[in-house]
């Protein structure tokens, strides 16, 4: 199994501080959960069904014409290499490490490209994976260049898969309404952006004809009734989506400003988190983990490349205690 930001009962373990003693910024969900709705008992009594209002909330919610709910994103990611034969795929990176793991355990011949190195490699790829926005770098790619790079691929019957997981707070460079188009495969991940991902819910958006395939692969019931209840009522809820927005901007700036007044700007991010590169990465990592701050983090061989994944304080004494520990390591290097 990959290691991924939010295993707090290993730092638990290791550090010997209480569970509710930490402050949790390993992971790019927003630390601003959705208020739970009431689930009836039949919700948990019965089979889900499909007639629900999740699809017809979720259509409206990323403005796809057509989508299929997953149990998590995940789910997607691990399904997608069985619907395909053998063949090569390219993935941007750094991103997030489940995609490439997905397709090579799958019989992939994998190769991981940078951004500039697409269009050297296009044309011997029958799938391009792209996070967009990128986890952990941040980096957005726009609908043009993507669609452009659709187009290569589906000439050939190839598919361009976008991950986009972080991309609720910027709706403008989603390619939600372009998933009509044959080959174009869109991911969409729930739990971030409404701070709920323990209930594992996420959505394929794709033509009709291939989720109905893809609906096949994964079966029936995926998704539980209270999941679905759950997930429609936040989808409707637009004013929510507004301040949500408007708080996860808000925070991730200060998050930027802060670090760069500790002489760590980063280098890039997102409303959900922020990413620095430092030869600092693991001492910053370990020195906050003494004082039960968990961060993520990302080594490299070349030390002068590992990077730090910070993600969003929830209120103020989240702030002030980040601050502090931040200004005792500056203390501890002077």
């Amino acid at each position: 199994m990959l290691e991924h930001g939010g295993r707090l009962r290993g730092a638990v373990a290791k550090y010997g501080i209480a569970e509710g003693d930490w402050l949790d910024l390993s992971s790019g969900i927003s630390p601003w959960a959705w208020p739970i709705p009431p689930i009836p008992a039949s919700a948990w009594a019965r089979l889900p069904e499909t007639d629900d209002g999740l699809e017809s909330a979720a259509r409206l919610y990323y403005g796809a014409p057509d989508l299929l709910p997953v149990a998590g994103s995940q789910a997607a990611i691990q399904a997608l290499p069985r619907l395909r034969q053998a063949g090569k795929v390219g993935v941007l990176s750094p991103c997030y490490a489940e995609h490439a793991e997905a397709w090579r355990s799958n019989g992939f011949l994998v190769r991981e490209v940078l951004e500039h190195e697409v269009e050297r490699f296009i044309d011997a790829l029958d799938v391009l994976v792209v996070v967009n926005p990128n986890n952990p770098t941040g980096l957005s790619l726009t609908p043009e260049r993507l669609l452009e790079w659709h187009a290569k691929l589906a000439q050939r019957g190839g598919w361009l898969v976008v991950d986009e997981a972080f991309m609720d707070n910027t709706p403008q460079l989603s390619l939600a309404a372009e998933t009509q188009r044959p080959g174009l495969i869109v991911l969409r991940s729930f739990g971030k952006f409404f701070g709920l991902a323990g209930v594992r819910l996420g959505f394929v958006l794709a033509e009709s004809r291939f989720l109905k395939v893809l609906a096949r692969q994964i079966g029936p019931w995926s998704v539980s009734g209270p999941t679905r209840m759950l997930g429609q009522a936040c989808l409707d809820d637009t004013e929510g989506h507004r301040v949500q927005r408007e708080r996860t901007e808000h925070a991730s700036q200060r998050l930027a400003a802060l670090l760069a007044d500790h002489g760590f700007a980063p280098q890039g991010g997102c409303a959900l988190f922020q990413w620095l590169i430092t030869p600092l990465a693991a001492e910053l990592h370990e020195f906050c983990a003494q004082r039960g701050i968990l961060l993520r983090i990302f080594l490299n061989a070349a030390q002068h490349n590992s990077s730090l994944r910070f993600g969003l304080p929830r209120d103020e004494a989240d702030w002030q205690r980040l601050e502090q520990a931040l200004n005792e390591f500056s203390r501890e290097r002077a």
